[in-house]
């Protein structure tokens, strides 16, 4: 009996001078992660990834690209948009963390309120999200995951390749630390 042969998923996007880094540009590991604000593995993932930037912070450099799932998550575009807002004001993390912090509360009286929080301008921002101003870059990021194999969030890419495992600290951990010694 032969089985067949796995093919592994590779980044098909690589990564660029518009995408949103954090974490040394010379690190190691590159770790692109394909998310979206409402998915609540997302939100998990989120909290564990924090720690590996902060125990491996000379090692790793994290991408986040947008893949907001619409049909199941009815804010995510609208919040994917908003971090766009505030990217184009030197704000994208603060606002990422946020979303990500306040999940449960996307909607648009809430995100207003985050908007506020954050001290960026509200009606601006709004007038921005309510144009789509930001919804070409938030569809590229959705179809660089396609192309590169996502069909569902949170996916990561570890130095390119598709990360198979699980999201959990010690798995991510491992992950990294497999790739810095490749």
């Amino acid at each position: 009996m032969t089985t067949p042969l796995q093919v592994t998923a590779r980044l098909r996007t690589p990564v660029h001078g518009s995408d949103h880094v954090r974490g040394p540009a010379d690190a190691p590991v590159t770790l692109v992660q394909y998310a979206d604000f409402q998915c609540r593995f997302c939100g998990a993932a989120y909290r564990n990834l924090a720690e590996v930037l902060r125990q491996r912070s000379a090692t790793v450099r994290l991408v986040y690209r947008h893949f907001p799932i619409a049909n199941v998550h009815p804010y995510a575009e609208s919040a994917a948009e908003v971090a766009e807002a505030a990217g184009r004001r030197g704000r994208f993390w603060e606002m990422h963390d946020w979303l990500y912090e306040h999940q449960d509360q996307l909607d648009p009286v809430h995100l207003s309120l985050g908007i506020e929080q954050l001290g960026l301008p509200p009606d601006e921002v709004r007038a921005e999200v309510d144009r789509q101003e930001y919804a070409d870059r938030v569809r590229r990021d959705f179809v660089g995951g396609i192309r590169s194999g996502v069909d569902g969030t949170p996916t990561l890419f570890v130095n390119d390749v598709r990360h198979e495992g699980g999201y959990d600290l010690p798995e991510l951990l491992a992950a990294v630390d497999a790739a810095a010694g490749a």
